[in-house]
């Protein structure tokens, strides 16, 4: 590909960071060059970002609805999983799903529920009073 054919679509990611693309130079030689994306790649990141936000929103309704704590929407929110969630709380994976009830969750002390705020950047007021 010649670096004047570089594509330069738009995406979500645009703004955040460049691709580096191997492109032959006018005289033929390998060089690099930046990309803001193409469209190929785009439409798989804007389906990516659409099933995050999907998730996010089932989350948010289950902790509305009293069917689990809002410690189920921050992970899928931050886009955590158990092991991620597990090394930055210490708690052992199936400790993480019994503190996703909300009758278990009710009960943890505030050093515990500090850890998953630090977790989830997010402050300890806003774990504790989050309504969905």
């Amino acid at each position: 590909m010649k670096k004047e054919d570089l594509p330069q679509d738009d995406s979500a990611i645009t703004n955040i960071f460049r691709e580096v693309m191997y492109v032959k130079d006018e005289k033929g030689k390998y060089t690099t060059g930046l990309s803001k994306g193409w469209e190929v790649k785009k439409s798989a990141l804007d389906n990516a970002w659409d099933d995050i936000k999907e998730r996010s929103e089932e989350a948010r309704l289950a902790v509305k609805n009293g069917e689990k704590s809002p410690i189920f929407y921050f992970k899928e929110l931050k886009l955590m999983d158990f092991t991620i969630l597990s090394s930055y709380t210490g708690f052992w994976k199936f400790t993480i799903k019994r503190h996703m009830k909300p009758s278990v969750f009710k009960s943890l002390s505030d050093k515990k529920l500090s850890k998953y705020a630090s977790a989830f950047e997010i402050s300890l007021n806003e774990l504790k009073n989050f309504k969905g």
